[in-house]
């Protein structure tokens, strides 16, 4: 439901009211609440103080000191939430083991420029430099490392993306 204040006040006032509510139920539910970016004085700190009446694990990412998106997690952190920095954190707290990655069939160009693309980041005439191969074949070997989830182009530069 979305609360436009502008044509019902009253129902806003009753959405509002209910979200704690509902975040305490979810805080319930969970086994652990992850806060991203909260400002000082927001809803997902009202979370985590439910998380935490319910005996459950709270993380936070930490943030830039000077952001005020950051205050809250922040703060969160000072008063002993478990610093998220990976996906790994989380696992590790809940005593869960990530699954291991399936082993990539690549052909030996991609494995090739897979492995260019470990020392750093670059772009395709970069790669064609440093590989030793041709446009097209890095092309194809780039457009099999991004079906394969090792690769991701932003702006013409391609990462590789590690397990």
């Amino acid at each position: 439901m979305v609360c436009n204040p502008l044509l019902d006040v009253g129902l806003c006032k009753q959405v509002v009211w209910r979200f704690p509510a509902r975040n305490r139920v979810i805080a319930g539910l969970s086994a652990a609440t992850v806060v991203v970016e909260a400002r000082e004085r927001s809803g997902a700190l009202i979370t985590a103080d439910f998380a935490l009446e319910a005996g459950r694990e709270v993380f936070a990412v930490p943030g830039e000191i000077t952001s005020a998106l950051s205050a809250g997690t922040n703060a969160l952190l000072g008063l002993g939430a478990t610093p998220l920095t990976a996906g790994s954190d989380v696992l590790e707290t809940l005593g869960l083991a990530a699954p291991a990655a399936p082993a990539l069939e690549l052909d030996e160009e991609a494995a090739h420029v897979l492995d260019a693309l470990a020392g750093a980041a670059a772009g395709v005439d970069d790669l064609v430099r440093g590989t030793g191969l041709d446009a097209a074949t890095v092309a194809t070997a780039l457009a099999e490392l991004e079906l394969a989830g090792a690769a991701t182009e932003a702006e013409g530069i391609y990462r590789a993306v590690m397990p």
